[in-house]
């Protein structure tokens, strides 16, 4: 039996369905020419690799932790202002200054303090409501918090092992944003954005990098690694033998004319019998072809009772 086919309104439902995903995955960056991108799509990728690794395990200590499910997620990895990092967090929060030795200058990791409060409440055995107080942690929530974050920096040490070693160490606790000066207000700096859940609750957790503490790093990181001389004999065998047995792959040889060209209705009134002038001279070599690449030229002749073409020499491109 056949399937009966698409109605007209399932067909323009799915189309329109197939147009709002695309719309919602390609949405417009804004782009600042007088701040251009100095972050390298290598860079990022070096970036994208340690962080991904950090919230996985980041998943791991949350849970553990509080007891709860939890999960951590990153989200993007942009390089702004750290005046524009700053207007973009709400006030009050939970901001760590962090040192991260060889790095120059000082990072900083963002919590919101509703997350802040629902970590501690779940620590102490509470249900981690939504309903959280917002205000500056007391020295007792603040020694209940401070083992959580100190895991969350090993992990993170750890995540970022292939850039450097760095030693994460916490250099102070600032609540409002504006207090906060790690760099100038037009230094720029590497912003790494997390999704994080804690049970039903969705949260954000930021963490800023100067860039240019962190940049000689990366350059390191992604330097190719230093290759031994038993290396290199490998690899010099290794394309040794890929040019003798690409010497006897077997390719289509094509022995050609020059082009001649015809008006199409000079074309299309050929009859059997018709003769037409080609516009390869006589004493013009033959081009020699393989996939309409042109490596040597020739001149026809025979071999026996077959047709045969006589290398007499190469184009210049190719001496």
């Amino acid at each position: 039996m056949t399937p009966p086919a698409p109605s007209s309104a399932s067909r323009h439902g799915t189309s329109g369905a197939r147009a709002r995903r695309r719309n919602r995955e390609v949405e417009p960056v804004v782009y600042d020419f007088r701040r251009p991108i100095q972050l390298s799509r290598e860079h990022s990728r070096i970036l994208q690799l340690g962080f991904d690794s950090f919230a996985r395990q980041a998943t791991g200590v949350f849970t553990s932790w509080l007891r709860t499910v939890c999960s951590v997620q990153l989200l993007s990895i942009n390089q702004v202002s750290y005046d524009d990092y700053i207007d973009s967090l709400h006030a009050p929060t939970y901001l760590m200054k962090l040192s991260a030795e060889p790095m120059t200058g000082l990072a900083m990791m963002e919590v919101p303090l509703a997350a802040t409060m629902s970590c501690i409440d779940h620590m102490l055995g509470g249900p981690g409501s939504d309903k959280q107080p917002i205000r500056p942690l007391t020295e007792i929530e603040g020694n209940v918090l401070s083992g959580l974050i100190e895991r969350l920096l090993s992990e993170m040490r750890y995540g970022l092992a292939a850039i450097a070693d760095f030693e994460l160490a916490p250099q102070g606790i600032e609540y409002s944003p504006q207090f906060a000066q790690i760099a100038g207000a037009a230094d720029v700096m590497v912003v790494v954005n997390f999704d994080l859940r804690i049970g039903d609750g969705a949260h954000h957790l930021s963490l800023c990098l100067p860039f240019n503490g962190l940049l000689p790093h990366l350059a390191k990181a992604a330097a190719p690694a230093p290759v031994s001389d038993r290396e290199l004999a490998k690899r010099e065998r290794a394309a040794e033998v890929l040019r003798r047995q690409f010497a006897q792959v077997p390719v289509e040889v094509n022995v050609r004319l020059r082009a001649t060209r015809l008006h199409p209705d000079a074309l299309g009134a050929l009859r059997i019998g018709d003769v037409v002038r080609l516009a390869h001279p006589a004493s013009a070599p033959l081009d020699v072809c393989v996939d309409d690449t042109t490596f040597a030229h020739a001149t026809a002749g025979a071999k026996g009772p077959r047709l045969a073409a006589l290398i007499v020499g190469a184009p210049k491109e190719t001496r």
